[in-house]
């Protein structure tokens, strides 16, 4: 399934640790129209690593679906490509250059391709040319140390990409610096293919000031949809509230997708899921967070959940 610009795409960012099957199947019920799988090494994929393979595994809900990969090796990222085309159901590739994790720039994966664009476009054309998937796309920074930004979107454009998704800081600027949306913009007047913003969009409000500003084909978000998967359908119906009770139902569909995909263990790695759902404006959150986190059992954890979001809460979302 091609992805349709004809108008905003909207894209759940991955997230490692976050946007795993049972979240992304969340989220997508609220209208987002992309999700990628977590970051996946092409390395441990091509070495057949089992939890590495689990983590292609989609929902049936997700249409169209992408796949990330990271890595540099040519015939490492053939090997890559080819499991993922044996993957139904897969409609696009994209390739991470925009990781900043020291682990993942020390191997020449992630940002650190944005320091060797011969390599890098190599990497892309391997992908374009192996791939049996509908599109090939990259998710990149504006550089590594300094903005080459217009310079690294021309080489994805060269190289095959069908379109780029840009996080709008270098990797020097990790998570903290401010993003640079003019850059985005410049890259938008600079290429021909699609461009999806990323970075600090938060609100509706923002949504549509990114979106006007950059003149981007679609905005992506990642840390803003965790513990507020709603946001892609305020964003798209300007709906500011979201009553407490769909809150609840919510959270327990994400907390039974958990127990459904990782068994029992689903519980304990849900515990930071609650941290930040119940960061909503409820009273007596941080006992609550204190509570989930000395609990194993998963019946007793959903009861606790259960009881702890049927709190008469009305919830505002404020624009920024």
């Amino acid at each position: 399934m091609k992805l349709d610009f004809s108008k905003p795409l909207y894209a759940l960012a991955p997230l490692a640790g976050f946007t795993d099957l049972p979240f992304r199947s969340v989220v997508k019920k609220f209208g987002v129209d992309l999700t990628v799988s977590e970051m996946i090494s092409s390395n441990a994929l091509a070495h057949d690593s089992k939890k590495t393979h689990k983590m292609l595994e989609k929902s049936a809900l997700e249409t169209p679906y992408s796949i990330q990969i990271a890595g540099s090796d040519l015939d490492v990222i053939k090997r890559a490509v080819e499991i993922i085309n044996a993957k139904e159901g897969v409609d696009i590739i994209d390739l991470n250059c925009g990781c900043p994790a020291p682990k993942v720039v020390n191997n020449l994966q992630g940002s650190s391709l944005l320091t060797d664009l011969v390599q890098m476009g190599k990497v892309i054309e391997t992908i374009k040319k192996y791939s049996n998937k509908e599109q090939t796309s990259v998710k990149i920074r504006l550089g590594f140390n300094e903005k080459k930004h217009r310079e690294i979107a021309k080489v994805c454009q060269d190289s095959g990409a069908d379109f780029i998704a840009v996080h709008g800081r270098t990797r020097a600027g990790r998570y903290k610096a401010a993003v640079d949306y003019d850059a985005i913009a410049e890259i938008k007047s600079n290429v021909s293919i699609p461009v999806i913003a990323n970075g600090d969009i938060d609100s509706p409000a923002k949504a549509k000031w990114v979106l006007e500003h950059t003149k981007a084909d679609g905005i992506m978000i990642g840390r803003a949809a965790v513990g507020n998967p709603w946001i892609f359908h305020q964003i798209k119906t300007g709906q500011e509230n979201v009553e407490g009770m769909l809150i609840k139902e919510i959270v327990l569909e994400h907390f039974d997708q958990m127990m459904a995909h990782y068994g029992k263990y689903g519980a304990i790695m849900f515990r930071k899921h609650l941290h930040t759902y119940s960061k909503a404006g409820y009273q007596g959150a941080s006992v609550f967070r204190d509570l989930v986190n000395r609990i194993d059992d998963p019946l007793e954890m959903r009861l606790v959940v259960e009881e702890f979001f049927s709190q008469d809460l009305f919830r505002k979302q404020t624009s920024k």
